[in-house]
């Protein structure tokens, strides 16, 4: 307290003659304090010339009372040792009168001090009590001595205490129960000293375990505050009951056992097994209670313990039920043992939770870390269930608290912590407030926990830089939006990415008895693992050999996919670096395979040379005395891999067995021979054109535009885009044009004074559209268009891109896109037919329905996809031709995508997924058809992207790169090429890749299959036979080749011969197939020819019947998208229902995936994916590969300055950017 010492008067204030105004203050000043303000002269400004003013500061109250309260109240310290004295005095007097008790016999004669004694024995026959041997005891002087002493010190200190905790009502104070039961054992001992005849009195000392137990409560109060120790309810509250139940057992045993002595004369053991087999309500009975003041005090004892003791029960569980919600807390001992990680939620779901243990744990070396849950929010009832199963219960802890209170940090012992993961809840309304709390939570834990790595998930990409600082950062719209991008150009690049990012051991769907299920399956297996060269079996050989050199040779010998690599100097990742990066024994390798060079068993045999013919390839079932060396990769616990090492050499004759040998092409390229696979220089030639002939591939854009095309070409130019909407974009090297357009121009329906279309039409785009729907122009919809129009991809190639908004965009993204060639927006919304129709759809090929922010949350938990469902259903139903793909909030709804109610073959999948998701797998989703096509994709299925970065710390990076958000000089980017007819010589994928790392340098990962199958084991009916064969016969004989926008082309466009099935130009359809082709045309015949029995002939009649109502139901969805075309004065020529499908167009789109069920019911087509399959798959028409290219622009400078004269001189200012 603070106190300010005035002058009582203005004259004494003044210094007298003479006097010395110091001098004067000095005098004043009291002993031991210090003025606030020195003293000063008469320098002072202000009419106070002369006048001091002394502040004299203290910590507490002067006087003695404030004193001795700090000492004994207010200090916690001080005040615990205080406690501790007294409780120690108590227990002190407990023991003293145990000690009186065991000294004492009734029998040698009972009376007061220097009295004479008199012997009473107990008549059981008499009711008359006898009261002496209650009132009297005998007390040795020296117990006496002790006694007394002890009860003075106990009186003087209740006294200065009651003194220092006066308020005012005195009457408060002395009826308090502990003062009552205090002046019970203390003030007769001190009345003993002046009167000796009462020294045998009998005084209840046991009662003191009431206060002693009062004083325990008190101190351990005390110690909790002193040590700052939090979470203490619950000890406290066990504390309490054990101490009442030790009170109340020694009250008991101590009173019956004084009022004993005048019946049967119990001893204290004696008591106290009666005090526990009453309290126990077991009651033998063979101890009894022989005087009614015993009977009594039995009674009271038990109606006490019958209100005390459930009172007391009833908080502990109280208390017990809290923490069960709270969490308890993981002791600092086990945290300096144990390795955990900590991780931080908003709110916990049980998809979350479930997504996060699975990926954590699918990995062998974290099989012993601890999962630390913190989450402010109670836990729910499936969670709750979920971590009291043996497998979780014992390696995750569930803590309620904030990660914004080092109280809750400290509990989850996050300085200590391996890693700390923070997600958002991406279910919020507010994803922008969800970043904001995401945020938070990572500042504090990088403030109170500065080592501790941190794995940060933010939704916004403006957010992203934030939180830089942290470890790893995965931004959630920015993948979501580039991967929906690639899906229009690299069909099912969602599921290529979701598949990689899973943990699994490639035995999902090993069990099934369909082919395609079993080969996705243990492809899906396959991840993305790194090893040092220099300790590498794989890659040790290839030291000093160029990238491709290695990989060539790495996937003939063992069958891994080498992708990439990272210098030991350099921190960024380079994919496919090229033919002229030479590898050193220090780098990094990434590689694709079905488990890491650690856990494989390497078998090497010799085996006979082939003399008489040359390798052409045989299947892994062939003997291994056909090959001429044999790897055998064992993994251990996944799948034992067989792989080849053929040997690209000559051929040594033009025997039969020399058009099956990998030999070297002709020199002119042409001859009788087919084309082979040439060899991969072990270094670069410095001679070879490779990145001039890359480079050259896009300078055709900005050549002459062909005579046919009408419009004017923009030049388009090459740069990096001037305007990014947010800070921590990665910069990319894009198409741009020269002259940002107005924003006027980038509205789709609406004309300008620049331009007047105010349709798709009439743009007259030379490619089909892609259509995004969005709710809103966020800045990750930026990251939409930048990977379609980077630099390496051909200018003739160039989608337009239409973004369908729910909302206005606002001039800060205009501002962005603005750059972009063909970019354009519309106000609408998707379940809008007639926004879908003034957007073109009608010319799309690709629609992107992103999951809409105000539709996350629902609330019934999954029902937050039922509008989107719905809508993309009915497009499904309106548009069969166009390819959506979906994004949904919940993975578990993607069943419901293209929902067929009486399909069978879905039932199975069903069962199928249920079956694998009983097995453990990870991806029990894996197999159903829209996710394994690329239909649909969920932002939730990245979430493992972050938590396989904890053991693989550069996927993130691989990720980014795949994806093009990041592009590293040097480092190569994910494209596909499609396989036709004219590719089938290679045979199968081995060769494939062989045959694309010695041609272009180009790494191939995987294949997008798309195939057809059988979805019933129902035979077909006539009505879908006679139905295709209606179609196909109609269009054999009308057939004409169609442009992209439905006009006739002129008879230069395709053939109109004897085989109209392949008139159509094979480049336009390069996934058409012959086989499909036949069995059409086998329908069409079999469809036409008159069956020759009656009953079947009026079964085909009725069935025909059928047929017709379903196409009427065709016809009339067709019809109103016609009707609402004409009402807006759109052409309806673009738009082609099922009905008016040429042959051609039929098999391409079902090849394509389309048409699930307009063409027929039974047969379809299926897609999935391959990631780096066997060598030895055969290839198929309709596949997709997908490849890793290297960077056109990586060797330029170097390599091909002396080539630069013969590229055309655009080429050349472009190519040395």
């Amino acid at each position: 307290m603070a106190r300010a010492k005035l002058p009582r008067s203005p004259s004494e204030g003044k210094a007298g003659p003479g006097a010395d105004p110091a001098g004067a203050a000095v005098s004043e000043e009291p002993h031991g304090l210090s003025p606030l303000l020195p003293a000063r002269g008469g320098g002072s400004v202000g009419s106070d010339v002369g006048q001091r003013v002394q502040v004299e500061f203290y910590v507490n109250e002067n006087t003695f009372k404030e004193r001795l309260k700090l000492f004994f109240l207010r200090n916690q310290r001080s005040s615990l040792r205080i406690r501790l004295f007294n409780f120690s005095l108590k227990l002190l007097t407990c023991l003293l009168y145990i000690v009186r008790v065991l000294l004492d016999n009734p029998a040698q004669g009972i009376g007061c001090w220097g009295c004479l004694k008199h012997k009473y024995t107990f008549n059981a026959s008499s009711s008359e009590i006898n009261w002496a041997p209650i009132l009297w005891v005998e007390r040795k002087l020296a117990l006496w001595v002790i006694q007394v002493i002890v009860a003075t010190i106990s009186f003087l200190e209740t006294m200065l205490l009651i003194y220092l905790s006066y308020k005012g009502n005195i009457w408060e104070q002395i009826f308090r129960v502990s003062f009552v039961l205090e002046m019970m054992n203390t003030l007769p001992f001190i009345i003993t000293v002046f009167w000796p005849p009462l020294r045998n009195l009998f005084i209840p000392v046991f009662l003191n375990c009431w206060l002693a137990k009062h004083a325990l409560e008190n101190m351990i109060n005390d110690f909790h505050r002193a040590i700052l120790r939090t979470q203490s309810a619950m000890f406290n509250q066990v504390l309490i009951l054990f101490c009442t139940l030790l009170c109340l057992v020694f009250t008991g045993t101590c009173g019956i056992q004084h009022l004993e002595r005048a019946g049967e004369n119990l001893n204290l053991l004696t008591s106290f097994y009666f005090c526990i087999v009453t309290f126990s309500t077991v009651g033998y009975g063979d101890v009894t209670p022989k005087i009614w003041p015993s009977q009594l005090l039995v009674v009271i004892m038990i109606c006490v313990a019958l209100v005390v003791l459930p009172l007391q029960f009833e908080e502990l569980v109280y208390l017990w039920m809290e923490r069960q919600k709270s969490g308890g807390n993981y002791s600092r001992h086990r945290a300096q043992t144990e390795k955990h990680v900590v991780l931080c939620v908003s709110s916990l779901k049980i998809d979350l939770l479930m997504d996060f243990l699975n990926e954590f744990y699918a990995h062998p070396r974290l099989q012993d870390y601890y999962v630390v849950i913190l989450c402010p929010t109670e836990m729910d009832v499936q969670v709750r269930r979920v971590l009291q199963i043996p497998l979780w219960s014992q390696r995750v802890i569930y803590l309620q608290g904030s990660a914004l209170k080092d109280q809750d940090l400290m509990r989850a012992k996050m300085d200590n912590g391996e890693a700390c993961f923070i997600l958002s809840s991406r279910n919020e309304v507010d994803r922008t407030a969800a970043d904001h709390q995401t945020i938070l939570r990572a500042w504090a834990v990088k403030d109170f926990a500065p080592n501790c790595p941190l794995y940060v998930q933010i939704l916004k990409p403006e957010n992203k830089f934030h939180v830089k600082f942290a470890d790893h950062v995965v931004c959630e719209e920015e993948c979501k939006y580039a991967m929906l991008a690639l899906n229009c150009i690299c069909p099912a690049t969602s599921t290529l990415i979701t598949l990689l990012v899973h943990t699994s051991r490639g035995q999902e769907g090993q069990e099934s008895p369909e082919q395609w299920q079993r080969m996705y399956g243990r492809c899906s297996g396959n991840e993305v693992y790194h090893i040092r060269m220099g300790d590498s079996k794989f890659f040790r050989e290839y030291e000093g050999k160029s990238f491709t050199y290695a990989a060539f040779h790495a996937h003939k010998k063992y069958g891994v996919c080498l992708i990439g690599l990272k210098r030991e100097e350099n921190r960024s990742i380079l994919l496919n670096p090229g033919p002229r990066h030479i590898l050193a024994a220090s780098d990094t390798c990434f590689y694709i395979n079905i488990t890491k060079e650690e856990n494989s068993a390497f078998i090497f045999k010799q085996e006979e040379k082939q003399k008489q013919r040359g390798f052409s390839g045989p299947s892994p079932h062939v003997g291994p005395s056909r090959l001429p060396v044999h790897s055998i990769i064992a993994s251990m616990g996944t799948v034992a891999m067989d792989l080849q090492n053929a040997e690209c050499r000559p051929a040594q004759g033009s025997g039969g067995g020399g058009a099956g040998m990998l030999a070297l092409p002709t020199e002119n390229g042409s001859g009788s021979r087919r084309p082979s696979i040439a060899p991969v220089l072990e270094l670069a030639d410095s001679s070879a054109l490779l990145p001039c002939d890359l480079l050259s591939d896009p300078s055709e854009d900005e050549g002459t535009p062909d005579d046919d095309e009408g419009l004017s070409v923009v030049e388009y130019v090459k740069g990096y885009p001037p305007n990014s909407p947010y800070i921590g974009s990665s910069p990319t090297l894009c198409h741009l044009l020269p002259v940002k357009a107005p924003f006027c121009c980038l509205r789709l329906d609406k004309g300008c004074k620049h331009n007047s279309y105010e349709d798709a039409k009439a743009y007259g785009f030379k490619n089909k559209l892609i259509i995004v729907s969005a709710e809103t122009a966020g800045n990750g919809l930026y990251n939409f268009i930048v990977p379609l129009r980077a630099y390496y991809r051909p200018r003739r190639e160039l989608n337009p891109i239409v973004l369908l908004l729910d909302n206005r965009p606002d001039h800060h993204f205009l501002e962005a896109i603005c750059c972009f060639p063909m970019v354009y927006y519309m106000e609408g919304s998707v379940d809008n037919l007639d926004s879908l129709l003034r957007c073109g759809v009608i010319y799309a090929d690709n629609l992107v329905v992103v999951d809409k922010e105000s539709t996350m949350s629902a609330e019934e938990d999954y029902m937050a996809d039922a509008k989107t469902i719905v809508n993309v259903q009915t497009m499904f139903r309106l548009f069969p031709s166009l390819s959506i793909t979906t994004e949904l909030t919940h993975p578990s709804n993607m069943r419901f995508m293209q929902f067929r109610a009486k399909d069978s073959y879905s039932l199975a999948l069903s069962k199928l997924e249920k079956r694998e998701r009983e097995n453990g797998s990870n991806l029990a989703f894996m197999f159903r058809l829209p996710f394994a096509a690329g239909r649909v994709f969920s932002i939730s299925m990245l979430d493992t992207l972050l938590y396989q970065s904890f053991v693989k710390d550069y996927m993130i990076s691989i990720t980014r790169l795949l994806l093009g958000l990041d592009t590293t000089p040097g480092s190569g980017y994910l494209c596909a090429m499609k396989v036709t007819e004219d590719d089938l010589w290679i045979r199968t994928y081995g060769r494939l890749f062989q045959k694309l790392c010695s041609s272009s340098a180009e790494i191939p990962i995987g294949i997008y299959r798309t195939e057809s199958h059988v979805f019933s084991s129902e035979p077909t009916p006539p009505t879908t036979q006679s139905q295709v064969s209606v179609d196909v016969e109609d269009c054999e004989d009308t057939q004409e080749a169609k442009g992209p926008w439905g006009a006739r082309a002129g008879p230069g466009s395709g053939s109109t011969g004897s085989r109209p099935g392949c008139g159509s130009d094979p480049a336009g359809h390069p996934l058409l197939r012959r086989k499909s082709l036949q069995w059409v045309r086998k329908l069409s015949r079999k469809g036409s020819r008159p069956s020759g029995k009656a009953p079947a002939a009026a079964d085909w009649a009725s069935q025909q019947r059928l047929s017709l109502c379903g196409r009427s139901e065709r016809q009339e969805l067709s019809e109103l998208v016609k009707n609402r075309m004409r009402h807006l004065g759109l052409p309806t020529t673009g738009y082609e229902d099922v009905t008016n499908l040429t042959a051609s167009d039929v098999m391409n789109r079902v090849n394509l995936g389309y048409l699930q069920d307009e063409v027929n019911d039974s047969r379809d087509t299926l897609s999935y994916v391959l990631i780096n399959p066997p060598p030895d798959t055969r290839l198929q028409p309709s596949d997709i590969v997908y490849l890793i290219r290297s960077d056109p622009l990586a060797h330029v400078a170097s390599s091909c300055s002396n080539k630069l004269s013969s590229c055309n001189p655009e080429t050349r200012d472009e190519t040395q950017l």
